[in-house]
């Protein structure tokens, strides 16, 4: 099927293809697979020429008519179509699958869209070797792989495979990976970005600093995850005991589910993927799940849901709790 999941790939680009839809949230990522098309069509045709419409002001039958019609150099064409969902709906759809079903060989029409409704169209799409791809960011390990060859190729700069994990993670989508890059591309020592430059150039926001409980929680002493819950909830102008109540519930949740799968005999590498675990969380996480027994993982679970409870309720100071809910999740997670 053309219909991808989002972040389970990247799409191929075959440049045989004659209609593609690029879809959902990243408008970064729709216009970077839109370059990287033009690339193998230049590949293979040549110098092309690249035509945009838009589907807020522009008619379907123009943009179907430049597709069909030939250029003065003979040159092929890469048609760009903005905001394409306004454009392809009602009485249009079918004038759109007409066309897709005898595309021109002399021209790549490409619809860019925020929503795309699947349909007849995105088999006829499929069948022309092109693909219809939501475009609403990149799995961890992909965008990792993508930010490697974003700094390589657009800024001149090697990075390093555990310094793009760590700006996957503090940074997400693909438009702010690739304004980090440049900024960290200019004070890169002999061009190459290290994972100590990240962590010193790319701030952890005040939501990855209150998740990062998480990971203190498998790992630190008493003293020491008590001292940087203390900062967490100290140190914002903003109440952080709802969240960082929700990420110890979260925690114990991911814990619970490992450990009874492992249990159950599933491999770790499908606890880890069912659960969307990956980098140095995942292997602290996996580890914890294979010393715990479920039944005091789902203890652990029982306590953080009624320390919530509590907080909700009244019943209890939210810190106060917090503190002796997260030694209680550490002490039963060793």
């Amino acid at each position: 099927m053309a219909r991808r999941p989002a972040g389970s790939s990247t799409p191929s680009l075959d440049p045989k293809g004659s209609a593609f839809v690029f879809y959902g949230k990243d408008a970064f990522l729709r216009a970077d697979y839109t370059r990287q098309l033009r690339e193998k069509l230049e590949e293979a045709h040549g110098e092309i020429e690249t035509i945009h419409f838009d589907g807020t002001r522009d008619a379907l039958a123009d943009v179907l008519d430049e597709c069909r019609s030939f250029g003065l150099m003979q040159q092929h064409k890469l048609v760009v179509v903005e905001n394409a969902d306004q454009l392809v709906k009602g009485d249009s759809r079918p004038l759109l699958e007409r066309y897709a079903e005898h595309a021109p060989e002399g021209a790549t029409l490409v619809l860019r869209c925020d929503t795309w409704h699947a349909g007849k169209l995105d088999k006829m799409i499929d069948a022309g070797n092109g693909e219809v791809h939501k475009c609403d960011g990149l799995a961890p390990n992909e965008a990792v792989a993508w930010a490697i060859a974003r700094a390589k190729v657009f800024h001149n700069a090697a990075l390093d495979r555990d310094a793009a994990m760590l700006l996957v993670d503090r940074v997400g989508d693909t438009g702010r990976i690739d304004s980090e890059l440049g900024k960290l591309a200019l004070d890169a020592p002999k061009g190459k970005i290290t994972r100590e430059q990240v962590a010193q150039a790319v701030g952890a926001t005040r939501e990855e600093e209150v998740w990062s409980i998480q990971s203190l929680i498998l790992s630190a002493g008493p003293e020491e995850l008590l001292t940087r819950l203390r900062a967490i909830l100290d140190n914002s102008k903003q109440d952080q005991s709802v969240v960082t109540m929700w990420a110890c519930m979260d925690l114990c949740r991911k814990l619970h589910l490992a450990s009874r799968g492992l249990a159950q005999g599933q491999s770790p590498q499908a606890v880890a993927g069912a659960l969307k675990l990956w980098g140095p969380s995942r292997d602290a996480l996996m580890a914890a799940a294979r010393r715990v027994h479920p039944a005091t993982a789902a203890k652990l679970l029982s306590m953080a849901v009624e320390a919530d409870r509590k907080s909700k309720s009244g019943l209890g100071q939210a810190d106060r709790l917090l503190e002796r809910l997260t030694l209680q999740i550490a002490g039963g997670s060793r």
